[in-house]
């Protein structure tokens, strides 16, 4: 591993943030007097970003607000979740022994997530893993954000890394079109956050618990 670049999304990938910003969601649905959803219905859609969930929550709903409207439920949004980003989101199974050990063996990690960056320091602060990644690129660093390639290339580009020694690792068809718009390879976790099984989107492999993530790296990207 000594030498690659492993870039990370966050929601869903890194860490099970769904709780807290469901919760975002629902307390939006609250403030309209609408009842909550349940969390298998807004999970396919944390990928997109906030204002994708709420927009679709208020669908579901049946709550027709204009543009206006619609940005200040985000505003409501992004308030209460700034203030609860940590309260249930955790770290998934396995995810900090797997970091330690790519990181011992060389590895250099980075964040590219479509989260706003200063929320993802926020919840990577409260979660006790920034001082883990050499970078953090939110939807916000630069000018794009996934599935632009622009972003996982700058985000490796921060970290001092190589398109060609890099390897994405994601959960959803975001992730996967940004990494091959990249030409790098990616690996899926299948317990994230998605409208459809995350094999559909032809990853170059999938992995169902984070002790599997050191050998399908050596697998997608073999040493030299």
């Amino acid at each position: 591993m000594n030498g690659l670049t492993l870039v990370f999304d966050l929601d869903g990938t890194l860490v099970d943030t769904a709780p807290d910003l469901v919760g975002a969601t629902n307390h939006v649905l609250a403030n309209l007097g609408a009842e909550p959803l349940p969390d298998t219905l807004l999970r396919p859609w944390i990928s997109y970003g906030a204002r994708r969930m709420v927009v679709e929550a208020l669908g579901i709903r049946r709550l027709s607000q204009t543009d206006a409207e619609i940005d200040r439920q985000i505003e409501r949004f992004l308030a209460y979740y700034t203030e609860n980003i940590s309260r249930e989101s955790r770290p998934f199974p396995g995810t900090l022994r797997a970091l330690d050990q790519l990181a011992d063996l060389g590895a250099t990690l980075a964040v590219c997530t479509n989260k706003r960056e200063s929320l993802s320091r926020l919840l990577l602060d409260q979660l006790n893993m920034t001082s883990r990644f050499k970078a953090i690129a939110g939807r916000d660093t630069f000018p794009v954000c996934k599935p632009d390639p622009g972003h996982l290339t700058g985000a490796i580009a921060l970290a001092a890394g190589d398109t060609r020694r890099a390897v994405m690792i994601g959960d959803s068809g975001i992730d996967i079109a940004t990494a091959k718009a990249a030409g790098v390879p990616v690996v899926a976790v299948s317990f994230g956050y998605t409208e459809r099984h995350v094999r559909e989107f032809d990853p170059d492999m999938v992995i169902d618990h984070y002790d599997e993530l050191v050998q399908a790296i050596a697998r997608v990207r073999p040493g030299p």
